[in-house]
């Protein structure tokens, strides 16, 4: 494990850091507080807010990387925010290679996408004046996500990371649910958010587990003193850790809320699935680093973790008509692609992050380009009701076919520089491990070739089938191009699509990193040779994209699904059975706990009290009969116990 690098005072721009959460925060208050006398300028002012994070965070990027590379850690002290004890933590930030490394996409793609959600949210002609608080709302909740998220990766210990995580989560369920009056939104809301608990419930006992055992939350000491505790404890607390990081991550087993978070408006999901909380999980991962250096079992665990959701989320994709839920499924199938990666640990922490960067361009201008489609196709999502759209919206089609060569790693694109990477690093495992993870990853490779190009090729080529429909809306179909406040941003991801992956590598991106996460250990040995794996990978997405043709392109797409399917479409289609598994394994056995519970609670313990109160109030009316306030009775009565006593004294004496 490389010793951690020496914290140094902050000086010049990184004093100010804490603007960087600060100001979106502060709008978010505003837009909130404000009511409707912001609805007219509320949107611009969220726009801003970012736009003015993203100024200040690269004015200390720039800052930092004119230092040499062990003065690159720079911490800033607030104030003392807890203090109970021997607990002391402070309202610190840490500023290093990664944590602006997530400010500058945070607050870059985030900025891009407020600026998209200017056009998008926009009130269309005839709509009510609620629609203008609608947007604000909007808004202020996107300007909370940010700060939440930038809380998250700038903490200097795991207690603000913990105020950053469960912000995120709050944001990300009121955007899921921002469409109140539809009840698949709240459904989708409240999944997430329950989802997300059992995945903070690793997090929050990692953290506690941490604290017993080193008596200190901040990172600096954790990762200093880590290696104190038994080989026992590591494992276990590099195990919670992954249980948080699959929860925000939507990795196996808690991915089934991620594709249900498409029922939040599609800016939402350019910002949960590109720039924001989906990559909270390889944050953390990377983040805590040291941690997973000591326990070869918890980064073989992590790396499992992402080939089975890599492949997960590539079969489920190739099954969906719905243009947002595919797209939603290569997010899970790209994250488990980075988890991969940083379970491959020295090998691959930085390459985690380089896809992560480079994805963070694709994926955020596909889902906004996904976003153009159904603003030009009255909302509508089923890609079997579109068909020859790249000659109605040429600039979406262009930019959006840059994000899709991008995404399935076309030679020199964004995607192939990094996604390659990782793939090359899991090949060049030793045994087992090398064949499965790599094995595994180009099988994906393929599978994502396959269902983009069909996506490809069912929106924007072939007959313009929504001619012949009527939209959902009742209305008819008019596709027309987005307006330039959509399109700008999406011009400027495909430009990251294309040339993203080139420059990070061109300007060392495993370099700048190295503070953070240790110099990047290349394997000698492996499997399977350096040179021949993208020769590999080429050739199964090439297959993949073949085979999407052959399948899609060359007959009509029917507009209503065909029935029946085989038993594997039929279990993809059906998210390969997680919500089944869930409903079975925690769902149904939580409501008989809960039952049993509650009967047990009624019955039992209330039926104790009650029974014993019933007893004690019947038996004293009972006694009370006896107080009749006649002589007689009570003369009666002594005779009576006169008799008694002396009966049961004769017994005695002559027994």
């Amino acid at each position: 494990m490389t010793a951690p690098p020496e914290v140094l005072p902050a000086g010049g721009a990184a004093s100010a850091a804490w603007l960087l959460f600060a100001i979106p925060a502060l709008s978010a208050v505003v837009l909130f507080l404000a009511g409707k006398r912001a609805n007219a300028w509320g949107h611009w002012l969220g726009v801003g807010s970012v736009l003015a994070s993203f100024a200040l965070g690269v004015v200390i990027f720039v800052q930092t990387l004119g230092v040499a590379p062990e003065q690159r850690t720079t911490e800033v002290s607030l104030y003392s925010w807890i203090a109970s004890g021997t607990l002391d933590v402070d309202f610190g930030l840490r500023i290093d290679p990664l944590s602006l490394t997530f400010v500058l996409l945070i607050t870059g793609v985030g900025s891009l996408i407020h600026i998209y959600s200017v056009g998008y949210m926009a009130p269309h002609e005839g709509a009510e004046p609620s629609s203008d608080s609608s947007r604000r709302r909007f808004f202020a909740q996107l300007n909370l996500f940010v700060a939440a998220m930038l809380v998250l990766v700038l903490g200097n210990n795991f207690v603000l990371l913990y105020l950053g995580w469960e912000g995120v989560g709050l944001a990300s369920y009121l955007l899921i649910g921002f469409y109140q009056d539809r009840p698949s939104a709240a459904t989708a809301a409240k999944k997430a958010f329950l989802m997300n608990r059992v995945g903070d419930v690793g997090l929050a006992l990692a953290i506690f587990l941490l604290w017993l055992e080193l008596g200190t939350l901040q990172y600096t000491e954790v990762f200093a003193r880590i290696g104190e505790l038994g080989g026992g404890t590591v494992l276990a607390i590099t195990l919670l850790l992954l249980l948080g990081a699959c929860g925000k991550s939507g990795q196996f087993p808690l991915q089934a809320w991620l594709p249900d978070a498409m029922e939040g408006p599609t800016p939402v999901s350019a910002l949960i699935h590109a720039a924001t909380m989906v990559t909270a999980g390889v944050y953390l991962i990377a983040r805590t680093n040291p941690i997973y250096d000591l326990s070869a079992t918890g980064r073989v665990v992590v790396a499992l973790i992402g080939v089975v959701t890599l492949l997960i989320g590539a079969i489920i994709g190739c099954a969906y008509d719905d243009i947002k839920k595919v797209l939603a499924y290569s997010t899970v199938s790209q994250i488990g692609y980075m988890i991969l990666a940083v379970g491959l640990g020295p090998a691959g922490y930085a390459l985690g992050i380089f896809h992560l960067l480079t994805h963070g361009f694709f994926k955020a201008g596909l889902f906004l380009g996904a976003g153009s489609v159904m603003h030009a196709m009255n909302d509508d999502v089923n890609m079997r009701n579109f068909g020859g759209l790249g000659r109605r919206m040429p600039i979406t089609f262009v930019t959006f076919g840059l994000g899709y060569l991008a995404l399935i790693g076309f030679p020199f694109l964004s995607g192939y520089f990094s996604k390659d990477a990782i793939i090359e690093a899991a090949f060049g495992q030793e045994g087992w491990q090398g064949w499965v993870y790599g094995g595994a990853a180009t099988l994906a490779a393929g599978l994502t070739a396959f269902y983009m190009t069909r996506l490809m090729i069912m929106t924007f080529f072939g007959e313009e089938r929504w001619q012949k429909l009527t939209a959902p809306d009742g209305e008819h179909y008019h596709p027309h191009e987005s307006p330039p406040v959509m399109t700008g941003p999406m011009i400027v991801l495909a430009i990251g699509s294309v040339f993203a992956g080139f420059v990070l590598s061109a300007v060392g991106l495993n370099q700048w990193l190295a503070p953070s996460l240790g110099e990047l250990e290349e394997s000698t040995h492996g499997v399977l040779p350096h040179a021949l794996v993208p020769w590999l990978v080429l050739a199964f997405s090439a297959l993949g994209v073949l085979v999407a043709y052959l399948v899609v392109g060359r007959r009509p797409t029917p507009v209503e699904r065909p029935e029946p399917v085989s038993l594997p479409v039929r279990a993809a289609r059906r998210d390969l059975y997680a919500n089944a598994v869930n409903e079975t394994v925690i769902e149904r056995p939580g409501i008989w706990l809960t039952r049993a519970l509650v009967f047990l609670d009624n019955r039992g313990v209330d039926g104790l009290v009650n029974g014993l109160a019933a007893g004690l109030g019947g038996g004293s009316a009972r006694l009370r009969r006896l107080q009749t306030g006649f002589v007689r009775s009570y003369a009666l009565s002594m005779l009576g116990g006169s008799v008694f006593v002396v009966a049961a004294l004769l017994a005695v004496r002559f027994a």
